[in-house]
């Protein structure tokens, strides 16, 4: 990714997150955070990586959020106006990689527990 794309991407980002910080409530008080922006060459995409907390269903979350889609992007541009000629296309995703993190602590403290039951 190019220095302008990496730039960009963090005006995305900075500015997506105020939007669902202040938003959250829209989105059944889930707490949403962006975990990643990866923007296209010609900066019209925008791929947003979301991580959800205290969220039961993702999906259904994600759907929501795709249905707010419009929405979402209209105020990205009241934002950046000064900042970007562009208000990329946005195409939100779920970042699995915080589910992952506590998956694997679990599972270390599953291993840990053991190592002691085995030692005493």
């Amino acid at each position: 990714m190019s220095i302008r794309q990496e730039k960009f991407a963090g005006i995305i980002q900075q500015h997506l997150s105020d939007i669902f910080l202040r938003e959250g409530n829209t989105f059944n008080n889930a707490f949403i955070t962006i975990s990643k922006v990866e923007i296209s060459p010609d900066l019209g995409f925008a791929k947003v990586f979301l991580s959800f907390l205290n969220a039961t269903n993702k999906v259904e979350l994600l759907k929501l959020i795709n249905v707010h889609n419009k929405e979402i992007r209209h105020k990205l541009a009241i934002k950046i106006k000064n900042q970007a000629r562009i208000v990329p296309e946005l195409t939100f995703l779920v970042d699995e990689s915080l589910d992952y993190v506590f998956h694997m602590e679990e599972v270390m403290k599953k291993v840990k527990e053991e190592d002691e039951n085995k030692g005493k």
